[in-house]
């Protein structure tokens, strides 16, 4: 174990992986499920009150009557997916997550909504001209390496009819973390473990073209340690308007936010509409 935890001592590779991954993992999709649930929490989906405006504003953006057909990559369990139904689109939801697909289909049996739902990565969808609208909520996109997002921007811009479109957002420089190292230890487990474990947390910046960061969190209990590392990205209106528009689309728009705030050099996030 002592090899291990001296392997992790130091700072990783650039896009090294960890040695577990927060998707598949039992114990932390449950407590992910939860917080995604809860109203008032935003770690995983944005507090419930601001998805509402959201949806609104979006629906105005490209009102259902005109775009139909809605693509929501990373849905999680459903949160949006519902809402933009009952806004009036036809929905499709795809996440990663098995435990947050299958509680978004009960919810869909249970409502009694026809809202599709398939447990898959975003990156292999595979659609020609199928939807009207695709979203991206709460700056998944900067979590994809420069690789990645130009894979995503394709498979998006063919998924789209033309004239269709594609609303994200991202978080700003604001948002970057400065490098640090914390830890703490849990005698009756916690988000990450369901025993008593130690967890060690780090913060590190990387000087590549993409300006990279990555969150790493050490979880050691008595028989194990595992290593989860969560990799992220920050972008100014120039940057992500001059990597958007290489993908093909004909025009864009930018905010403060998802929900339609006007957008300013003081602003934390930056919401994307573009144009097929």
């Amino acid at each position: 174990m002592m090899d291990r935890l001296a392997e992790y001592s130091i700072k990783p590779e650039l896009y090294a992986p960890g040695s577990s991954t927060i998707w598949e993992d039992g114990h932390i999709s449950e407590m992910m499920l939860d917080v995604h649930l809860e109203p008032d929490n935003d770690s995983a989906t944005r507090k419930h009150e601001f998805v509402d405006r959201s949806v609104v504003w979006i629906a105005k953006t490209a009102p259902p009557s005109r775009y139909t057909k809605l693509l929501d990559l990373g849905c999680g369990p459903g949160i949006y997916a519902e809402r933009f139904h009952k806004a009036g689109y036809t929905v499709t939801g795809i996440d990663f997550s098995r435990r947050s697909i299958e509680y978004a289909e009960v919810q869909a049996v249970i409502d009694r909504t026809d809202i599709e739902y398939l447990c898959k990565n975003y990156l292999t969808i595979d659609y020609a001209e199928q939807f009207d609208v695709v979203t991206l909520i709460y700056c998944d996109y900067a979590a994809l390496s420069a690789t990645d997002r130009s894979i995503l921007l394709g498979k998006v811009h063919s998924a789209l009819k033309p004239g269709g479109k594609f609303i994200f957002d991202v978080f700003t420089p604001r948002m970057r973390a400065t490098e640090s190292r914390t830890w703490f230890y849990s005698d009756q487990g916690g988000f990450y473990i369901d025993e008593p474990h130690l967890c060690l947390q780090s913060v590190y910046q990387y000087n590549d073209d993409d300006k990279t960061e990555l969150r790493q969190s050490i979880v050691i209990t008595d028989e194990s340690v595992m290593c989860y590392n969560v990799w992220d990205h920050f972008f100014s209106k120039d940057k992500i308007i001059s990597e958007v528009m290489s993908a093909g689309f004909s025009e864009y728009a930018v905010y403060g936010d998802i929900a339609g705030k006007e957008y300013s050099d003081e602003s934390d996030t930056i919401c994307c509409v573009l144009t097929k």
